[in-house]
């Protein structure tokens, strides 16, 4: 497994930005039984998210939130040494998305950009590559920005996704500076990579008129092989296999008793998952935020989403906190990171 220790690097603040027009799960009548509707509500603990327009991206969400955030913090834009962009939804396969929001945030052309791609456990990973570049020589501040528009990719006639997924756009400022040890277990199980899915749309299957088109899959459920397919029993089943044990592991390595966390934030994937998580570890719910609820799952943006809705205002000072983020590759990634006077700003609205 990668497990990586940083020292003296940390999280300055923390941003975030959701579309404002909302999307209630109590109105998929035409997709699910209206008796099983409030039942379905309440196992996935989701009761609206978020939509863009069509003319909004996942970068303009970002855009917003890195304002905020450079804005409240009165951060000079030429102090920015590497704009990351991590996402399932860019705006291009070609060009990249980091140097077109390194243009519009006004940064400096000294500033390298670099775009990754990963799914729910992409907020972790992404992490772990901004704490790696503050810690090198020549670079002191790493400006991380997550966000998904899963609603542009998920089919509305899908019972299995579309009561789940919503957008957001966050931003986070890593630096250099008096920060204690950061540590990172990052994995992956190639094996599951059918779980969750787009069949078509890149190299290997190409878009055509025949795989745009939206047909009956499974019984109940109609998309296009554009749009995502997920196995939601295989994902379940795989989440509850390695999360409590990765996070049992990195609480022993820091070394540190779990009831000594401030919080334990999980990836907002589904109220019934988490709450079993949480049960397992013995972990007082209390410490363990939720934003899913209003937001749904906003797939790798919804780590720090969770940070900035439930934790604004209760990061001042030292606070010992464990992240973890589980899904799509399948892929999976826990971070302990001790927050110091850690600035989280006000969640926007665009």
């Amino acid at each position: 497994m990668a497990k990586i220790n940083y020292n003296n690097v940390g999280i300055r603040a923390v941003a975030a930005c959701v579309p404002k027009r909302k999307v209630y799960n109590k109105d998929l009548g035409y997709l699910i039984p209206k008796e099983e509707i409030e039942k379905t509500i309440l196992s996935i603990g989701i009761r609206e998210k978020r939509f863009t327009d069509d003319r909004v991206c996942s970068s303009d969400l970002c855009f917003k939130a890195a304002e905020k955030l450079l804005f409240d913090n009165a951060i000079e834009r030429d102090s920015i040494d590497m704009l990351l962009f991590l996402s399932q939804t860019p705006d291009y396969k070609i060009p990249a998305t980091s140097p077109i929001l390194q243009d519009r945030l006004g940064l400096p052309i000294t500033t390298a950009c670099l775009d990754l791609s990963l799914g729910c456990s992409g907020f972790v990973y992404a992490l772990s590559t901004a704490f790696a570049y503050a810690s090198m020589d020549g670079i002191n501040r790493v400006l991380l920005l997550v966000g998904e528009t899963f609603s542009k990719i998920v089919s509305p006639y899908d019972k299995v996704n579309a009561p789940l997924y919503g957008d957001a756009g966050t931003a986070t400022l890593i630096e250099k500076g008096e920060y204690g040890t950061s540590i990172f277990e990052l994995m992956s199980d190639g094996s599951g990579a059918g779980a969750v899915m787009i069949p078509a749309g890149q190299c290997r299957v190409p878009v055509s008129k025949a795989n745009m088109d939206v047909v009956e899959k499974e019984e109940g459920n109609r998309r296009s092989d554009n749009q995502v397919y997920m196995n939601g029993m295989d994902v379940f089943n795989f989440a509850l296999r390695v999360v409590p044990r990765s996070i049992k592991r990195m609480v022993e390595d820091v070394p540190l008793a779990l009831p000594d966390l401030d919080y334990l934030i999980f990836h907002q994937a589904n109220r019934f998952m988490t709450d079993f998580f949480v049960k397992k570890l013995k972990f007082d719910p209390v410490k363990v935020p939720y934003c899913m609820d209003r937001f749904g799952n906003t797939s790798s943006s919804s780590i720090p989403l969770t940070i900035v809705s439930e934790l604004e205002g209760k990061l001042d000072g030292e606070k010992k906190t464990v992240m973890c983020g589980f899904g799509a590759g399948l892929s999976w990634g826990t971070a302990y990171v001790e927050f110091k006077d850690c600035h989280v700003s006000s969640l926007i609205e665009y």
